[in-house]
């Protein structure tokens, strides 16, 4: 009996970093950066990722929705 290989995982096609800011009181600014991999769906453009990538942020750090986008970046993942 031979089983039938899993899925073969998909690749990540591109890295991206992200430096988001918002105030928290009195002046003082709250500065968050991290990065993280994209694998993009065929059709996708630039400003999709970049949409599905702060959506993904907004959900793990609420405190940051809305928060004003310092620098973005989004690369092929190759070298």
């Amino acid at each position: 009996m031979t089983t039938a290989p899993g899925p073969v995982p998909v690749e990540p096609t591109h890295a991206w970093l992200i430096t988001l800011q918002r105030p928290v009181e009195r002046g003082v600014l709250a500065t968050f950066t991290t990065e993280g991999t994209y694998t993009a769906k065929p059709g996708a453009t630039r400003q999709s990722a970049y949409r599905e990538i702060r959506a993904l942020l907004d959900r793990q750090h609420p405190e940051l929705a809305g928060a004003n986008v310092l620098f973005f970046s989004l690369e092929p993942n190759r070298l």
